[in-house]
């Protein structure tokens, strides 16, 4: 029998990643589908007990569940301990157990694009789940400093509180999104992550920084968002002279690492990795 595997967020229409797993699934002959749930916030409990009820085998999560996720389920891996965050739950035997691939999904990401992080300064946008996760491995990456930078002050002092409870790293500087303290932080930033979904389609018109002259040719910018491939904010980038990567790597790394905690098998797409990026690149 087939079985079934997913993605809940709200929104979800954006999310790519049905197209992602069930090419990989068709490339490899295995016998799942991968299916995309709209799941809003009241409703996250009962989607999850959905998946032990029905019997779904994993689920990914996606904004805005990945911190609230975790009081639903049976057992975490040690990365989620770390991050206090989930994107990945396998629903294995009679336990739903949380696990964490963006991070090492993230950091593929990187080297496949031959960013080297040991040292540097790097400014994280947004405070959620997404960023607890970029920035525990920024932290296993070995960069200097880290500076959060978040609507809601509070929201960015208790991550960095959390990750330096959970690994002892304490060069952290947490500031509100004023562009005066911003720019003061990217003026010597060797990379700037967005791990907020703004700019995320449809609302393809927004950025997370409003001013091209905050950035600058030295500075690598990353957004995570892959839907539009070219968001607004890594335009703004590239006319700065900065050097644009998108986060349509990290999607395929860190659903290549979920695909491998459900089918306990090893995954490998090195024959077809640029066969899979011109597929997802056309359903964007």
């Amino acid at each position: 029998m087939t079985k079934v595997l997913g993605v809940i967020g709200y929104p979800i229409e954006h999310s790519i990643s049905p197209h992602l797993h069930n090419f990989i699934l068709k490339k490899l002959n295995l016998d799942y589908l991968y299916l995309a749930f709209k799941v809003k916030p009241h409703d996250l409990s009962a989607a999850v007990a959905g998946v032990r009820a029905l019997g779904i085998v994993g689920i990914n999560v996606t904004i805005p569940h990945k911190e609230h996720v975790l009081q639903y389920v049976d057992d975490f891996s040690e990365e989620v301990r770390l991050v206090g965050s989930a994107n990945t739950i396998h629903n294995d035997g009679d336990k739903l157990i949380a696990y964490n691939t963006d991070v090492g999904g993230f950091l593929r990401s990187l080297e496949v694009n031959n960013v080297e992080l040991s040292g540097k300064k790097v400014v994280v946008l947004g405070a959620g789940g997404a960023a607890r996760a970029i920035v525990h491995a920024l932290v296993k990456a070995g960069v200097e400093q880290i500076v959060i930078c978040n609507r809601t002050v509070e929201r960015g002092q208790k991550l960095a509180a959390d990750i330096e409870a959970r690994t002892g790293f304490k060069h952290f500087s947490v500031l509100g999104l004023s562009e005066d303290l911003v720019e003061s932080n990217l003026s010597e930033a060797d990379l700037l992550v967005n791990t907020t979904s703004v700019g995320m389609f449809p609302r393809v018109e927004e950025s997370p920084i409003k001013d091209r002259n905050l950035l600058h040719e030295n500075l690598i910018v990353y957004d995570l968002v892959y839907n539009p491939q070219e968001t607004t904010f890594l335009r703004m980038a590239k006319s700065a002279g900065a050097r644009a990567i998108n986060g349509l790597e990290m999607l395929i790394y860190q659903g290549i690492a979920s695909l491998e905690i459900w089918t306990g098998s090893k995954i490998s797409i090195d024959e077809f990795v640029f066969q899979l990026k011109d597929y997802l690149k056309e359903k964007l």
